[in-house]
């Protein structure tokens, strides 16, 4: 088949020049050997979105000193510990499932961009986005952190 000589459009007649498949103005088929594609478009199927979700343990807490209600940072190692204040070295047990208004957050480091976050205890086991790398994470229970110590930290669960 002999590509488009350029001329008049069949269609409209304005001048088209060579080597065009379409009218510019009315794009009317140029040469009449070509036949439109009858190929059908198929039909859109939207794709299930999985949602994958990423388990922080968390690795230490934020705690109010008894004595000076300074705040403290406290790795979860020395949990069931009597530990020092580093400001007023007053003593006191550390015992983070206690439940008396002494532990402010506490810290969980993102498996993904290994970058620290620290989260109110409010959080604790919801789902929630690291707001340095976007990645979804589900905060887990640092109890719950010492059951799991058997499977791979940064499980992803869905």
């Amino acid at each position: 088949m002999p590509a488009w000589p350029g001329g008049p459009c069949p269609a409209c007649g304005d001048h088209m020049p060579e080597k065009l498949i379409h009218c510019q103005n009315c794009r009317a088929l140029l040469n009449p050997d070509l036949e439109v594609d009858p190929a059908p478009v198929p039909e859109f199927a939207p794709l299930p979105e999985l949602e994958s979700m990423i388990d922080a343990p968390a690795k230490g807490y934020f705690v109010k000193c008894p004595a000076c209600e300074r705040e403290l940072r406290i790795g979860r190692q020395y949990r069931g510990m009597r530990l020092a204040c580093k400001f007023c070295a007053a003593t006191f047990q550390f015992d983070p499932s206690a439940a008396d208004g002494r532990y402010v957050a506490f810290q969980v480091v993102c498996p993904h961009c290994d970058r620290e976050l620290r989260a109110s205890w409010k959080y604790l086991n919801l789902k929630v986005i690291c707001k340095h790398c976007n990645v979804r994470l589900r905060l887990i229970d640092p109890t719950e952190a010492e059951l799991r110590a058997g499977e791979p930290e940064g499980k992803a669960t869905s």
